[in-house]
């Protein structure tokens, strides 16, 4: 398959081809022992300027001002940016001045990777800088990096802001856009906050399986697979629950998971197919007490990346220091409809769906309609940290039955800024009840909701040989990051997120071109120029191209005939 390269990439790869005729290999297997890094060298060198007699600096160059025999370039690292002097005698102590003349100024590019030993100083404006006595070339960059320009006060020029080409190219939107490291920077803060909590109280991290023979523990459809060996249906998990229980059962006081989830569902700005959950599930205790853990742990969160419990999202000001409030299921939708559906059968509840304008299907059953009330008429009330209590048996096939109040389950999900983040129970362990809890599912899956939980024996089994009062919790971990780092959609708070399949340009052939009338050899000259399809030079301004054209030959050194302008034209037609 031809690639297509543009003009730059052509002119890189050239540019690679010349440092190995020059003996330098431009990605070299040797170790670069760094000793130093941008920002520390920002920060410290003026305080303690004795420190930075010798550094060995690596990045990728960010900005160049070439001069005659001494110019400046800025590297970036992981940390940020540092400016570099480079003296072309320095590098180059003796008659060969290759290293400066040639590698320097004309074979290496912005973004390429390079390596720097020196010492660092004061410029005369006052600028901290390295003076480079060795520089290493560390890779080469045979793709252009975006042109970000940043003025002084901060203003942004030309900046790579496409969502859409910033999260499928990531690697190019963390480097020319570094400001959004700190997104994943606090990511991780929020999850070793999280665990160093659990890790203190004595709970102990597990792993369970990804690929489950049933998929349970939650109401979820999920992605189907086959395993050839076994012939046998598998999937991926939907969620850990069942599987941590079972290390309840087993003797374990507390127990918890960092890990990946996968629900064959619909795709917005909270959710992903693919997402990081948090389960935890902790012998002798109840939901009761599982919500003052919650306040605890968050607003530990909270302050191991912002200092406070406080966290500003959107335009509110969001407190994670406890208590926080309290509302039953049925007297949110009470708060905040005015209807009381407490009482109300299957058919009662699908007459208020109807007359609030929410949609719902055959499939839905009693739980499911709550819920869908629930989601359209409460959720999005509730923006400080609220715990919904009390759920209704028929939404919650494993939960422990209210224990004072019929018809209910031991349960609350957090909910903050509109969204839920957190769920737990006080954990059902009466097999009897929950396999005639499973047995309902079934029920609902043969009516056609695909979201119904499946039987599983086995955890049923496990059940039956005992497992101690348990409380469990789950806290969607995109979803608090979003909170922490006040970002309103997952896809910012996700490396790589999924997404649909990226469009290929499509690529002309040469008879393409003839056919419109462009002569054989000038169609090599308009993909140099960029126009990769006919449809591309079409969207084009003729005059342009015209003008572009001659540009070209000239630049190019080409010993062919202009076509006319008249030629040109014919083009566009």
């Amino acid at each position: 398959m031809s690639i297509v390269l543009s003009e730059q990439e052509i002119f890189r790869r050239r540019s690679l081809d010349q440092l190995r005729e020059l003996g330098i290999n431009p990605y070299p297997a040797e170790a670069f022992d760094v000793t130093a890094w941008a920002q520390d060298i920002n920060d410290n060198f003026e305080a303690t300027p004795d420190k930075y007699k010798q550094v060995t600096i690596a990045g990728r160059i960010m900005t160049r001002r070439i001069m005659g025999s001494a110019s400046f370039f800025e590297i970036q690292d992981s940390t940020g940016r540092v400016q570099i002097y480079i003296k072309r005698d320095d590098i180059c102590p003796g008659e060969d001045k290759t290293l400066y003349n040639t590698v320097f100024k004309k074979l290496l590019d912005i973004g390429d990777y390079v390596g720097v030993k020196g010492y660092v100083f004061l410029t005369q404006t006052g600028e901290i800088s390295v003076h480079t006595e060795e520089l290493t070339v560390l890779s080469k960059s045979l793709k252009p990096l975006p042109v970000v320009k940043r003025e002084e006060d901060g203003t942004i020029h030309d900046g790579f802001t496409d969502p859409e080409m910033r999260y499928r190219q990531r690697y190019v939107d963390l480097t020319v856009n570094p400001e959004y490291k700190n997104i994943f920077i606090n990511r991780s803060k929020v999850i070793s906050a999280m665990r160093n909590y659990f890790n203190l109280q004595g709970w102990m991290e597990v792993e369970t399986p990804i690929l489950q023979a049933i998929h349970g523990g939650a109401a979820a459809r999920p992605f189907a697979t086959h395993h050839n060996t076994l012939d046998m249906p598998l999937f991926l998990r939907i969620a850990n629950e069942l599987y941590l229980k079972r290390l309840i059962v087993a003797g374990f006081d507390g127990v918890y998971e960092f890990g990946k989830m996968f629900r064959n569902e619909g795709m917005d700005r909270t959710h992903n197919p693919e997402f990081t959950a948090m389960e935890i599930y902790v012998a002798y205790k109840d939901y009761i007490w599982m919500m003052a853990m919650v306040e605890e742990c968050l607003e530990t969160v909270a302050k191991a990346v912002h200092g406070i419990p406080v966290v500003q999202v959107g335009k509110h000001e969001i407190n994670f220091a406890g208590p926080y409030e309290k509302l039953s299921m049925y007297d949110s939708i009470l708060k905040y409809t005015g209807i009381d559906v407490s009482a109300m059968n299957e058919e009662g509840l699908r007459k208020v769906c109807a007359d609030l304008a929410i949609e719902v299907d055959a499939s839905m059953g009693k739980g499911k309609l709550i819920d869908e009330i629930f989601s359209a008429k409460v959720e999005h009330n509730l923006i400080q940290p609220t715990y919904i209590t009390d759920y209704p048996i028929e939404m919650t096939p494993l939960a422990k039955k209210h224990r004072t109040k019929d018809g209910l389950v031991e349960r609350f999900e957090l909910f903050v800024n509109g969204k839920e983040i957190a769920n737990a129970y006080s954990e059902l362990n009466d097999p009897i009840d929950q396999r005639e809890r499973l047995e309902e599912q079934l029920i609902l899956a043969g009516r056609g909701d695909d979201e119904a939980m499946a039987m599983d024996d086995d955890f049923l089994r496990a059940l039956e040989y005992g497992m101690p009062p348990t409380s469990g919790l789950g806290i969607g971990i995109d979803r608090l990051v979003m909170l922490m780092t006040n970002q309103s959609t997952i896809q910012e708070v996700l490396f790589f997120p999924q997404m649909r399949p990226e469009k290929k340009a499509k690529v002309a052939t040469a008879d393409d071109f003839i056919n419109i009338g462009v002569q054989a050899e000038w169609v090599a000259v308009l993909n140099k120029m960029g126009f990769n399809s006919v449809e591309a030079l079409k969207a084009g301004n003729p005059n342009k191209v015209f003008n572009d054209l001659g540009g070209m030959r000239k630049k190019m050194k080409l010993e062919i005939a202009m076509p006319t302008k008249e030629d040109v034209m014919k083009w566009f037609e």
